[in-house]
C-alpha cells in the first residue's frame, strides 16, 4: 500500500457510470473510469487494501465510508470493466497556522492491484483528489507517504516527523493514575488535552471529530488515557503490540505521562516484544517531561522523516494567512512596503504597511522576480516556506532557485522557521 510509511457517497452498484449532481468522474483513454466509489464496490476495496497493506486497513476504510463527516464521496477508485483496481481516500483536515485555521486535506489508504501497476492510476487519482480538495475550498494537502513516491504529484518534504526514540529510563509510575483505554466519553477531555499541547506551536493539525470516533473504534492502533480521581489527566495512542509497541501523540500532565509510558512499556515487554519506543513532540510542553526518559538521537538534523504538504497556489494561502503575516510585520516594526513573490509559474502581490497586510492579487507568470524586485520561490519550497523549520533564508540556503533579492529581510520576517505539529490517522512510524 502506498499510503503511508509502515504503520500497519452514494449508493448504487458498481457500474462505470458517473453521477449527479455532484460526482466527479475521468474517463481515461484506456477504458478505465476515476471516479468516488459506490456502495456495491466497497467490499472490492477493502479487499484490495488489505490484500496490499495490512487487514486493519479494511476495517479503516469502512469506518471513513459509514462516517457522516466524511462517507462513500471521500473513497475514490479506478475501475476497469468493472473491477476496481486502484483506490485512494481524501480525507479533510485542518492545519492551524499563528492560530488561523487553513482548510485541507489528507490522502491515506491508496493501493492498486499489480496486475494494474505502472499505468498511472494512482496519478489519476491524485489528480482527482486534488481537483476535489480545492473545489471545496482546501489551500493545503498534507500527508504520510512512502519516499519519494508523492513528489510526483506536488508535494514537498515540509514538515519534520518527531522520532521515535528508545527509552532511556522506565517511569515508576503512580499508584494513584490508572491507565485504561479511551471510550466515546473521553474525547472531549482528549480532545482538550491535544489542543492545550498543540498550543505552543506555530503549525498544527488537531484531529478532526470525525477522525476521533475512527481512533477509537480501529484496530490497527489502541487510544489510551490515564485518569486520576475520576479525571482524565493524560492520553496516548499506540501501535498493537504485535507490531511492536510505539508510544506517539502524548499530551497530558507529567504524571499522567509517566504512567502511560510505563504502560505501553509493560505491554510490550508481557507481550515479549521489544521495549516500547516514544515519540518525542517537540515544542510542546509534553516534551519537557519526555526528553528526560528518552535516549538521545545521533545526528538529529542529519536524519529523520518529513510528513509531505502541498500547495497548489501561493495566492489563496498568503490569501487566508493575512492576519498571521501581518501581525509578523507590525511586530517586527516594519513600514510601507509593496511585496511581489513569485514562483516562477505566477506570482501574487500584496501591500504591507503601518495596518498589517492587504490583500493578495494573484498574476502570470514571471521569471526574473528579482530584477523586478521581488522574490523567486519555486513551487516545491512553498510548502516548506510556510510550513517548515527552515524558513524563507534557510531554504534560500539549500535551493539554488530560492532567491529573495532585495525583499530578503521582509521575507525572513513574513517566513520564519517554523516548529510544526501534526496529528494524522495514522502514527508516522
Amino acid at each position: 500500500m502506498l499510503g503511508r510509511r509502515s504503520e500497519s457517497a452514494k449508493d448504487g452498484s458498481a457500474s462505470s457510470k458517473c453521477g449527479a449532481p455532484y460526482d466527479p468522474c475521468v474517463h481515461r483513454d484506456d477504458g478505465i473510469v476515476i471516479r468516488a466509489a459506490h456502495r456495491g464496490e466497497l467490499d472490492a476495496v477493502a479487499t484490495l487494501l488489505a490484500e496490499r497493506g495490512d487487514p486493519a486497513d479494511a476495517t479503516d476504510l469502512r469506518l471513513v465510508a459509514a462516517d457522516a463527516d466524511e462517507g462513500l464521496a471521500s473513497v475514490l477508485v479506478a475501475v476497469d470493466q468493472g473491477r476496481v483496481v486502484s483506490t485512494a481516500t481524501l480525507l479533510r483536515e485542518t492545519v492551524v497556522v499563528g492560530g488561523v485555521p487553513l482548510p485541507a486535506a489528507q490522502v491515506e489508504m491508496v493501493a492498486t492491484d499489480p496486475s494494474h501497476e505502472g499505468r498511472g492510476l494512482v496519478r489519476s487519482l491524485m489528480d482527482l483528489a486534488h481537483t476535489m480538495s480545492r473545489d471545496r475550498g482546501d489551500v493545503v494537502q498534507v500527508m504520510i507517504g512512502i519516499p519519494f513516491f508523492y513528489r510526483q504529484f506536488g508535494y514537498s518534504y515540509s514538515m519534520r516527523i518527531p522520532f521515535a526514540r528508545e527509552l532511556r529510563s522506565v517511569p515508576a509510575g503512580d499508584p494513584s493514575t490508572i491507565v485504561r483505554l479511551a471510550t466515546a466519553a473521553d474525547v472531549e477531555a482528549m480532545d482538550a488535552l491535544q489542543r492545550h499541547e498543540q498550543r505552543r506551536v506555530d503549525v498544527s493539525m488537531p484531529h478532526s471529530p470525525a477522525c476521533w470516533r475512527w481512533l477509537l473504534a480501529r484496530d490497527g492502533s489502541v487510544q489510551w488515557v490515564a485518569e486520576r480521581d475520576g479525571v482524565v489527566v493524560a492520553t496516548g495512542r499506540a501501535t498493537p503490540p504485535h507490531e511492536g509497541v510505539v508510544l506517539g501523540e502524548l499530551a497530558g500532565e507529567a504524571r499522567g505521562i509517566d504512567a502511560l509510558v510505563a504502560h505501553a512499556h509493560r505491554v510490550s515487554t508481557t507481550a515479549g516484544g521489544e521495549p516500547a519506543v516514544v515519540m518525542e513532540r517537540p515544542g510542546t510542553a509534553v516534551h519537557d517531561v519526555l526528553d528526560p526518559l528518552l535516549a538521545p538521537v545521533e545526528r538529529p538534523d542529519a536524519m529523520g522523516d518529513w510528513y509531505y504538504a502541498r500547495i497548489e497556489r501561493l495566492g489563496p494561502v498568503l490569501q487566508a494567512l493575512r492576519p498571521v503575516l501581518g501581525r509578523r510585520w507590525l511586530e517586527a516594526g516594519g513600514g510601507e512596503h509593496d511585496m511581489m513573490i513569485s514562483s516562477f509559474r505566477s506570482h501574487v502581490r500584496f501591500h504591507l504597511g503601518t495596518d498589517g497586510m492587504g490583500d493578495v492579487v494573484e498574476a502570470g507568470p514571471l521569471q526574473a522576480p528579482v530584477s523586478a524586485g521581488g522574490s523567486g520561490v519555486p513551487p516545491d519550497a512553498v510548502p516548506s516556506m510556510v510550513l517548515g523549520p527552515a524558513g524563507a533564508t534557510g531554504l534560500e540556503e539549500r535551493h539554488p532557485d530560492m532567491m529573495l533579492g532585495r525583499q530578503r529581510e521582509m521575507m525572513a520576517v513574513l517566513f520564519p522557521p517554523v516548529q510544526a505539529d501534526l496529528l494524522t490517522f495514522y502514527l508516522p512510524v
